[in-house]
């Protein structure tokens, strides 16, 4: 019953620290929305991927680093608890997220790797000097211009591409998609993707995931903007031919990608407004020194507290305290 009960609770803890972060940041974000509208796309796509995954590291965290320690310190090995009802369904619902993300992760790696071979057999590589990963032409009925893979990215575009677009729209689009691959944006995408799926029965975060992919491809569209003007229009122009060519209401089903369009082809317009105002004013890179600052120092902090609180058989034992209450709670 020792291991059972710490298992529970370890599962209910997580599921809990992660349902309430999550629901926090979603609730901050829709403070925040209005207000950084004045930032860099690439500023608000940064700090919704923060938001989206931070709540399950935080709760990844302090289980590892607070709950397992002090249970281990301070709970008897025959206390006579039994892990109630309520704590066994809180386990329960975070095993199935658990499991869940696992799988869905799984079944995506295998889905990219599917479509990869798929494509490698019938594609050809082609030599694009604007672009230093591997890069092939693909006859596809759809307009493909994607990124595929994480470890081992690779660029494919259709043939129907290649053939409508001017040489500087080609540029242009594909400057686009080096905007992705400096963010790893399918990297981050297959993280958000599972921080999703952990909390699959809770909805918390969806508004986060939907407003990431279209600041990701915003942040992509001005990293393409800031070599120039004629490069800002020529993206424009590329958008507004690729989405003529796709197929009415068909979608581009592309795991571990970026493609040029985003999720959903009907905000091109939108985008291609943008790209026409941000040709009409002066560009500057932004450049990403103040969140690698950022990053270290709250690395270095939270290494910190978590040294003092963990050394700290004080912190240790009020905290087993704690979950003493939280089992009689539940039982």
């Amino acid at each position: 019953m020792y291991e059972l009960l710490g298992i529970s609770l370890v599962l209910a803890a997580l599921f809990a620290i992660n349902a309430g972060a999550s629901a926090l940041a979603t609730g901050l974000w829709g403070l925040l929305a209005r207000p950084l509208q004045r930032c860099a796309a690439s500023t608000r796509a940064e700090i919704l991927f923060a938001m989206r995954v931070g709540p399950p590291a935080v709760a990844l965290i302090t289980v590892a680093a607070f709950l397992i320690p002090s249970y281990l310190a301070y709970e008897p090995y025959r206390s006579g608890e039994l892990v109630g009802n309520k704590l066994s369904a809180l386990a329960l619902l975070s095993a199935i997220g658990v499991a869940l993300a696992l799988w869905r992760g799984v079944h995506s790696w295998l889905a990219t790797q599917s479509l990869l071979r798929r494509w490698l057999s019938i594609a050809s590589p082609i030599t694009i000097s604007q672009i230093n990963i591997p890069t092939f032409r693909l006859p596809h009925c759809f307009p493909i211009i994607a990124v595929v893979g994480t470890a081992r990215p690779r660029l494919f575009i259709a043939e129907r591409v290649l053939e409508s677009l001017t040489a500087d729209e080609l540029i242009a689009a594909i400057a686009h998609e080096c905007g992705h691959l400096a963010a790893r944006d399918n990297l981050k995408r297959l993280l958000m993707r599972a921080c999703r799926d952990l909390l699959a029965i809770v909805p918390c975060g969806r508004s986060i995931d939907r407003s990431w992919a279209e600041n990701a491809e915003a942040a992509a569209d001005e990293h393409a903007a800031e070599r120039g003007s004629v490069v800002a229009l020529n993206l424009a122009s590329a958008l507004i031919e690729i989405a003529r060519m796709v197929p009415a209401g068909a979608r581009p089903i592309v795991p571990a990608a970026a493609f040029i369009l985003g999720d959903d082809s009907h905000g091109v317009m939108g985008r291609v407004n943008r790209l026409i105002a941000l040709a009409g004013t002066s560009r500057r890179r932004v450049s990403r020194q103040f969140f690698n600052w950022a990053e270290r120092l709250a690395l270095l902090g939270l290494f910190a507290g978590l040294l003092i609180t963990v050394t700290n058989t004080h912190a240790l034992a009020s905290l087993h305290a704690v979950m003493e209450r939280i089992v009689r709670i539940l039982s």
